[in-house]
């Protein structure tokens, strides 16, 4: 069966000709999207541990 569109944008990032549902991969992201309660605080502790 194909991928979704999700899993070849993920896989594409990836740098992998696929991905797995439940598989961990490490990719590059274009952005992100996060709230005004708990993105302050995940940005100051990847601060504290020098992740760009």
């Amino acid at each position: 069966m194909g991928m979704t569109i999700t899993e070849k944008i993920l896989a594409a990032h990836a740098g992998k000709s696929g991905v797995e549902p439940g598989e961990l991969i490490n990719c590059r992201l274009d952005g992100v999207l996060g709230n005004d309660i708990t993105t302050p605080v995940a940005i100051n502790e990847f601060k504290k541990l020098n992740i760009n």
